[in-house]
């Protein structure tokens, strides 16, 4: 029986995790994108905090 997790199952592992991870960050920006002026200071966030984030790419963190 083999006990260790073949490479193949581990690249499967970690790509489904990225694309996940990716998938939920772009989700994030996109609310980001629709926040008001109210929102964002409510949030402590300033414009150009949100204009940071909304300029990175979906797979940058």
């Amino acid at each position: 029986m083999n006990i260790q997790t073949s490479p193949y199952k581990q690249l499967i592992v970690r790509m489904a995790c990225a694309l996940g991870r990716w998938a939920r960050q772009a989700h994030e920006r996109r609310q980001l994108a629709q926040l008001d002026p109210r929102e964002l200071a409510d949030a402590g966030i300033s414009q150009g905090d949100r204009t940071a984030e909304l300029s990175k790419p979906f797979w940058r963190n």
